[in-house]
């Protein structure tokens, strides 16, 4: 329970955010309180309305969406056999299945706990995350012109607080430092929206180079403990020649 709340209290509160910065996408309150209630996933709701406001193709917006939350799915197929929810009752907790739920869940040491974790950070930040994006969205419309109080740096702000510590590892640091890279060399030159597709494409490079490296370690490493069994055998025999002189 002090997990589950501690998170999704936490987190929900970004609704504010979110909700200031698809007004200022010019979207409309009804537009934006709709997306917290049916797409409920904070990163493809903040990439969808940031594409927009860029003045992006709206179905290039939906498509970085849509594989922004395809993440999802795999963590839906982790937590069903933690959870093992009847089929009846999957189709309403995937709405729930989400970074937040999903690090909870598998956290706990037993199905009971996990049921319990995932219900009650699903239901609180579901619930504060709609409200605050409400919230947000209302105060946005009473200042007027969010532009002008720079408002339209809201979601970037909050994609950097919530990237910025899961950067830990050395692997994680150059995906990033890549699709920043990526994202700066065919931003002019591509529609709005694509960029942000192609800097997916750093995560794969990035492991792709990493596994090349790991196996060239692993061989190096296979290569020295052959030669050194190969020294260390001669050197045995070497020594028994030597004993078996001195004997003679």
């Amino acid at each position: 329970m002090r997990d589950a709340l501690g998170v999704g209290i936490a987190v929900g509160l970004s609704g504010f955010a979110f909700g200031v910065t698809s007004a200022g996408a010019g979207l409309s309150l009804l537009q934006t309180c709709a997306l917290s209630l049916l797409v409920f996933t904070g990163a493809s709701q903040f990439a969808l309305v940031g594409a927009l406001a860029a003045g992006g193709n709206p179905l290039t917006a939906a498509a970085g969406a849509f594989f922004l939350g395809a993440r999802n799915a795999f963590y839906g197929l982790r937590l069903s056999s933690i959870l093992g929810y009847r089929a009846s009752a999957k189709p309403f907790a995937a709405h729930w299945v989400i970074d937040e739920t999903a690090a909870v869940s598998l956290a706990q040491p037993d199905r009971h706990t996990a049921r319990l974790g995932f219900t009650v950070t699903g239901l609180s930040l579901y619930v504060l995350w709609n409200l605050t994006t409400l919230g947000g969205a209302l105060g946005a419309e009473a200042l007027g012109d969010t532009n002008a109080w720079g408002l339209d740096a809201a979601g970037p702000a909050v994609f950097l607080a919530l990237l910025a510590p899961m950067l830990k590892a050395t692997v994680e640091r150059a995906a990033a430092g890549l699709a920043v890279l990526l994202v700066m060399i065919t931003l002019p030159v591509l529609p709005t929206g694509v960029p942000v597709l192609l800097a997916a494409l750093a995560a794969p490079a990035v492991l792709f180079v990493q596994g090349r490296r790991e196996r060239a370690t692993g061989t190096q490493e296979a290569d020295d403990r052959a030669h050194s069994g190969d020294a260390v055998a001669a050197t045995g025999d070497g020594h028994r020649h030597a004993t078996g002189e001195d004997r003679s």
